[in-house]
């Protein structure tokens, strides 16, 4: 294997020295995978690996140390050995016990994570979306191919045997040629007012938090979950919630890259520290394999709206957590925002697909259902578990990437749409894409945002020109 001695130079000699010793794992052999990023979505990666068999949860990682203990003490409660712990992520990368890594940091760090975890020979699921910008991604897949791991995207919909279940539902010509798909992201998001700076807070290394985004002090704004919303460091809803549906539509519709790409929107509402729009307006057009053009259109809005299709409204995953009071208010604004029917604000998250015979609805990972004909009478419906997690696992264990249902280049793929989509809204014009070449033509201030050229990476966190 050709050692990349440059870039490892920057993020330590034990890195490079892990690269030449990739485990090789039988298929029984148990999988030894550290997660990265454990506060939100890394708890959810937590609670998923420690029920599929074969897998050892075998370090924790996460740059607030407050974090690390109070994981420390979840782990325990479910009865697990006590992993290794890490704040640095490099220090991750040069154990040579570990096998995998599993990524649930912030956007502006995927790529790069993921670009490290191959170079040192671990497979890696990076979650969605798996990129900051469009460069990233690229690079991010070049790494991929040349280094041969098992890279899985973090849009679950992929394995889900209920949206499988759907399209081939479509596939068959139930709605007839399907020209058109729509991605719904209609989620409360409650203003984050404005925050000063302020020291950064015991146990947290913001460097390493940092990593590639520039230093604008730290605020609280602009660190735990919140920092969706930074140009910095995410992508808006549209890259956070909305990359799902984005995935979904496109999917759905058998598309790749598109040919055009405009985006509207702004801040409504709210006077305060968000950068990123909180309701938006995108469209994609593509040239279809078969010669014919189809359209994609996505939406994110943020208060009080309606259910289309009856989106939000069908399926287990529109019904209150088990146990709950629907009459008992939650003790904290956090956990009302996060009831979603029960707490009375109800949220339209999935997709909608429309041909000459009936529109078929997907909410969110696994539910669907469908209309036909003009009157709209209900066909086919179903829903199906999701299984990302295991057929990770499952790839990690075989070295088959081509049984991946969510490879790394389909997540770029859409990935790309919502960076596209973000850059048109940003520079307030339509843009015209080369699918061939992944360049927007005849517009160079919207391919340096594409590929952040303006950013500034810092010093030893730069996206590699050559992986």
């Amino acid at each position: 294997m050709e050692l990349n001695r440059r870039n490892f130079l920057k993020v330590g000699a034990g890195v490079a020295a892990a690269m030449q010793s990739g485990r090789v794992l039988g298929a029984n052999d148990r999988v030894r995978i550290a997660i990265v990023g454990l506060r939100g979505r890394g708890f959810d990666h937590i609670k998923t690996y420690r029920n599929i068999p074969g897998v050892e949860i075998a370090a924790i990682c996460d740059v607030d140390e407050n974090v690390i203990a109070q994981r420390l003490g979840d782990i325990d409660k479910f009865g697990l050995s006590k992993p290794k712990t890490f704040v640095d992520y490099r220090k991750v990368l040069e154990d040579k016990s570990i096998d995998a890594v599993s990524i649930a940091t912030p956007n502006h760090w995927h790529s790069l994570m993921g670009i490290w975890a191959v170079q040192a020979e671990k497979d890696a699921y990076v979650e969605k979306p798996c990129s900051h910008s469009w460069w990233e991604g690229k690079q991010l897949v070049a790494a991929t191919k040349k280094y041969n791991r098992i890279v899985q995207h973090g849009t679950q919909s992929r394995s889900s045997a209920g949206i499988k279940e759907a399209f081939d539902h479509i596939n068959k010509g139930l709605l007839g040629d399907v020209y058109l798909s729509r991605g719904l992201c209609y989620k409360w998001r409650d203003t984050i007012g404005h925050k000063a700076q302020e020291p950064v807070p015991a146990g947290v290394h913001y460097d390493l938090w940092l990593g590639p985004a520039p230093d604008r002090g730290f605020t609280r704004n602009r660190f735990h979950y919140n920092w969706h919303w930074f140009w910095d460091t995410g992508n808006g809803d549209l890259g956070n919630q909305g990359i799902h549906e984005v995935d979904t539509a496109r999917w759905g519709l058998g598309v790749k890259f598109p040919s055009k790409v405009s985006a509207i929107g702004g801040k409504y509402m709210f006077d305060d520290d968000q950068e990123t729009p909180n309701t938006l307006n995108c469209a994609f057009e593509f040239h279809a394999t078969d010669g014919k053009k189809r359209l994609m259109e996505f939406e994110v809005r943020h208060w009080i709206s309606n259910h289309e299709g009856e989106i939000g409204t069908f399926g287990k995953s529109a019904l209150p957590p088990a146990g709950l009071d629907v009459d008992a208010k939650p003790a904290t604004a956090s956990a009302k925002k996060d009831l979603g029917p029960a707490s009375g604000k109800p949220g339209t998250i999935g997709n909608l697909f429309y041909g000459p015979k009936g529109y078929l609805a997907i909410q969110e990972y696994t539910t669907y259902k469908t209309f036909l004909g003009e009157k709209q009478e209900p066909g086919p419906h179903g829903e199906g578990k999701e299984t990302n997690f295991q057929n990770f696992i499952d790839c990690v264990r075989s070295r088959k990437a081509s049984d991946l249902n969510a490879p790394i280049e389909e997540g770029h793929i859409s990935a790309t749409l919502v960076h596209l989509a973000n850059v048109s809204y940003r520079l307030g014009r339509t843009l015209n894409f080369n699918p061939e070449t992944e360049q927007v033509i005849g517009d160079a201030e919207a391919n340096r945002l594409l590929r952040e050229e303006d950013r500034g990476y810092r010093t030893g966190f730069k996206i590699p020109d050559k992986v």
